[in-house]
């Protein structure tokens, strides 16, 4: 799921620039691998009553590919690591790790690949593609907002919802929601 948000977020950015802003997005075209130390990958899942559960992943890896020539022909490969898990409560990371929720043991990655980007605004497009986690893949849509573009950095932020059902990760509803609600914040360096 987290992966899939991260990728979209990056060519999204990246597409979102501004039409009057033609030399920047020729300035951004290439490749540019995320950035951990700079980005962040954050989470969040209701509660019946309130409350919820907040979450971020602590490791992931990820490339994006901007194609000048033709925007929507961009690609992201994202790559989230489940046992990185954090939300700041022992008891419950060793319980997103088990076999019940993201089965780190055996389903150490969570992998995003970018089929399609679509511009929506002046700063903002639709990344979609295809999200696999625990053996089960599945289309997914995410919104990216461009942030920032300067010196070889490329910065953007990433939201997007996904169903924990989906990938066999609905422990704990109708209490806890179905739904997953992503909030990145990606910086890409050019390599």
């Amino acid at each position: 799921m987290y992966t899939r948000i991260l990728g979209f977020a990056a060519v999204a950015v990246c597409l979102a620039m501004p039409a009057s802003a033609a030399i920047a997005l020729g300035d951004a075209a290439g490749s540019y691998a995320i950035s951990p130390a700079n980005s962040s990958i954050r989470f969040s899942i209701g509660k019946v009553g309130g409350g919820g559960l907040d979450g971020a992943f602590g490791r992931f890896k990820g490339s994006i590919r901007i194609d000048n020539s033709d925007v929507a022909r961009s690609q992201v490969n994202f790559t989230i690591f489940p046992e990185s898990v954090g939300t700041g409560q022992g008891r419950i990371d060793a319980f997103l790790r088990s076999d019940a929720v993201f089965d780190a043991a055996d389903s150490p990655e969570i992998q995003f690949r970018s089929t399609s980007v679509t511009r929506t605004s002046d700063t903002t497009a639709l990344v979609s593609g295809r999200l696999t986690a625990r053996g089960k893949t599945f289309p997914e849509a995410f919104t990216a907002q461009l942030g920032d573009l300067k010196a070889g950095t490329i910065k953007f932020h990433v939201t997007g919802k996904v169903l924990r059902s989906r990938y066999g990760m609905d422990v704990g509803t109708p209490i806890y929601s179905n739904i997953v609600d992503f909030d990145m914040t990606l910086t890409g360096k050019r390599s």
